[in-house]
């Protein structure tokens, strides 16, 4: 069942309402302006959207001009909510949406969707560093990333200050990094060392 609501920023579905999943965090409206700020031009993209729960994210995208999108979460619920905003947005045709965990699809080959150009990684708070490295690593495979590509992290910013700065691991660069209240935003983009 859906809990709060929120708005698409910008472009074809602008201002159309999206449901979010109940005991989720969804990304906020300020953070989502920004953080397409930043990235700007998405039109043409292939987009994925790890940890997806209501798809805002990846709806953003394809409402900005991304040609398609793979939507990933392990809950039944959020798959969901995610496929109801797709159909409010009128994006289905553009977006594929599956339920299974993020680490079991990046183990596997590329979906048909790849290579991406934009990458969402919004992980609960509480993932450690060391199961993100194992997303960032699946994404340095071959196949799945176009060597361009932005991948955009969400954490804690609270859990990321009690860490440290983290070490993004080889073939990583940071490109931006914002930090909104209690979320830290950070852009990264691939080395071409591979």
């Amino acid at each position: 069942m859906a809990s709060r609501r929120m708005r698409v920023i910008a472009g074809a579905a602008g201002g159309l309402s999206l449901a979010s999943p109940s005991g989720t965090r969804p990304t906020t409206g300020r953070v989502r302006e920004a953080l397409f700020a930043a990235l700007g031009e998405v039109g043409g993209a292939s987009v994925l959207d790890l940890f997806a729960g209501s798809g805002a994210l990846a709806i953003e995208a394809l409402s900005r001009g991304a040609d398609r999108a793979l939507l990933v979460d392990r809950d039944r619920g959020a798959t969901d909510v995610a496929s109801r905003n797709l159909a409010t947005t009128h994006f289905t045709q553009h977006a594929r949406v599956l339920t299974c965990a993020v680490a079991s699809l990046l183990a596997g080959a590329p979906p048909a969707e790849a290579p991406f150009d934009v990458v969402c990684c919004d992980p609960p708070y509480e993932m450690a560093m060391s199961e993100l490295d194992i997303v960032l690593a699946g994404l340095r495979r071959p196949g799945w990333l176009v060597p361009e590509a932005r991948v955009v992290v969400e954490r804690g910013a609270r859990s990321a200050a009690s860490v440290g700065e983290p070490g993004w691991g080889d073939g990583w660069i940071v490109g931006w990094e914002r930090r909104y209240g209690d979320t830290l935003v950070t852009v990264l983009r691939p080395t071409q060392d591979t």
